[in-house]
């Protein structure tokens, strides 16, 4: 019997676009107990089902709206689907939205802390990891002030000190990810690509089948919504590709 990291299991993700703009939140109540709130139906996925087992690295393309974004995010449980399930195995790391959990009244210390805790950490894991998270990060006497005085880049690097500092059993990446300067990219890709030999199991979103093909070893194409191939690299990279040139 395989052992499975991932089961995606008949996923369907159903939001409601509104038709007219609506300028604030009491107009928006008023319409909606008034039931004049006129919006669309999205299906931005539609019956997705694949599984992936453990050590497996995939790769997920897709042109842009194809729902690869709104899939790492039902997966890491960001979102919960209209429809179907979601099973994943053991310590989960998203590096979607680095951050997107930050106070920026608070320190950065307080943050870690924060942050940490939605990622399910307890205290003294935190507390265990203070100090290599700081170091990682690289903000040295910043870390006391207040997150609104730091540039994007800072929060950034806070942010995946934070997401990294655990071993995770699956890692989520999407390819927009970019971390600080130059040096903290390389240093920060480093660490990933460690992660990578201990055997984590990988979920990479990308539209670069170059990428895909080094660091994956089976793949996923996406087209509004669905899963129209699933298999091995090198042969779904060449179908991505024929798509892409005949597009």
């Amino acid at each position: 019997m395989k052992d499975y990291a991932i089961e995606v299991n008949h996923v369907s993700m159903l939001f409601h676009l509104n038709k007219e703009r609506v300028d604030n939140a009491k107009e928006y109540f008023i319409r909606l107990v008034t039931r004049k709130l006129s919006y669309t139906e999205f299906w931005a996925l539609k019956d997705v089902s694949f599984k992936v087992e453990k050590g497996d690295r995939v790769g997920i393309m897709g042109f842009n709206g194809a729902g690869k974004s709104t899939l790492l995010k039902t997966i890491a449980g960001v979102l919960k689907p209209t429809m179907g399930s979601v099973r994943v195995s053991g310590v989960i790391a998203p590096m979607l939205e680095l951050g997107a959990g930050f106070d920026m009244n608070y320190s950065g210390k307080e943050n870690i802390y924060l942050y940490g805790a939605t990622m399910g950490f307890s205290r003294k894991f935190i507390e265990e990891k203070y100090d290599e998270i700081v170091d990682f990060a690289e903000l040295g006497e910043f870390i006391d002030a207040p997150l609104k005085s730091y540039s994007s880049g800072m929060k950034s690097r806070l942010g995946f000190a934070i997401a990294t500092a655990v071993k995770p059993d699956v890692l989520i990446l999407d390819e927009v990810l970019s971390v600080g300067d130059a040096a903290f990219k390389d240093k920060s890709e480093q660490r990933i690509l460690d992660m990578m030999e201990d055997g984590v199991t990988v979920l990479f979103v990308s539209h670069s089948t170059d990428r895909v093909r080094k660091i994956c070893n089976k793949a996923i194409i996406l087209t509004k919504g669905q899963i129209v191939a699933n298999g091995e690299v090198n042969e779904i990279c060449d179908m991505y590709t024929e798509m892409v040139n005949s597009k």
